[in-house]
């Protein structure tokens, strides 16, 4: 059994690592310091179970189980934490697996022999935990040929909807996901602003609102020509929105 650790503190990491060596059947492939190394790690190892902080600097453990699940073969995953009550009241609400700090040998043990891949419910239970009780996610991630895409939510100009798929418009390309717009409005509603009924747009790229040819408004975003047509119902919004803009920059 091929067993990932990750959490930021290099004392737990370690204190794993001990008590996973004296467990047989046990190869321990490595020990990430955050979700994001986390990710690359599970690519490149594939183990059979992934040991998650909860609690991470930068991606946490929520945010990486979202990611790690959008793999053509996704690890099991069990949740490390420290006592935190909401956390693990939601989490035992749904079966997901978790251990509490400080582990003992036979939980880990235990847990080991009892861990799954976690289900859809499950994964929208904690996309809503995290949504409550921490910051937006950093990054989007997108399934590609052999893993996954992580693009850095500060480098998305647009999502466009488009039947079951939204675009993702970002400066490096683009990438197809699978979420709802809905989804990804109410997650980043501070950082995006709708533009029609079927596309969002990020309030740091956008350039200037102006009329085609053909007398319809057109939002212009940074990075390249990409613009997009605004909706006569949006229309009061974005325009309320670069006013804000005009005076804070001075």
């Amino acid at each position: 059994m091929k067993i990932l650790i990750v959490d930021d503190e290099p004392l737990a990491r370690s204190r794993l690592q001990s008590l996973l060596e004296a467990l047989p059947d046990i190869r321990i492939v490595g020990g990430a310091r955050n979700g994001r190394q986390a990710l690359e790690l599970v690519e490149q190892h594939q183990p059979d179970i992934v040991l998650l902080d909860i609690r991470m600097p930068g991606m946490d453990g929520m945010e990486a189980a979202t990611h790690l699940n959008k793999l053509a073969n996704p690890p099991a995953i069990i949740f490390t934490t420290a006592y935190d009550q909401y956390a693990l009241a939601a989490l035992k609400n749904h079966a997901v697996d978790y251990l509490l700090k400080p582990i003992k040998q036979q939980q880990l043990q235990r847990a080991l022999q009892a861990a799954t891949q976690l289900t859809r419910a499950q994964l929208q239970s904690l996309a809503q935990l995290q949504e409550e009780h921490a910051d937006a996610p950093q990054n989007i991630s997108a399934r590609v040929q052999g893993g996954v895409r992580l693009i850095p939510v500060n480098e998305v100009l647009c999502f466009l909807a488009e039947d079951k798929y939204v675009t993702v418009s970002y400066r490096g390309g683009e990438v197809l996901i699978e979420e709802s717009l809905k989804s990804l409005e109410h997650k980043f509603a501070d950082q995006f602003i709708r533009v029609h009924r079927n596309a969002l747009v990020a309030r740091r790229y956008i350039k200037e609102l102006r009329k085609d040819p053909q007398g319809r408004m057109r939002l212009y975003l940074q990075h390249g020509e990409k613009n997009l047509e605004v909706s006569r119902r949006h229309l009061p919004a974005i325009r309320q929105l670069i006013r804000t803009m005009a005076i804070a920059g001075g």
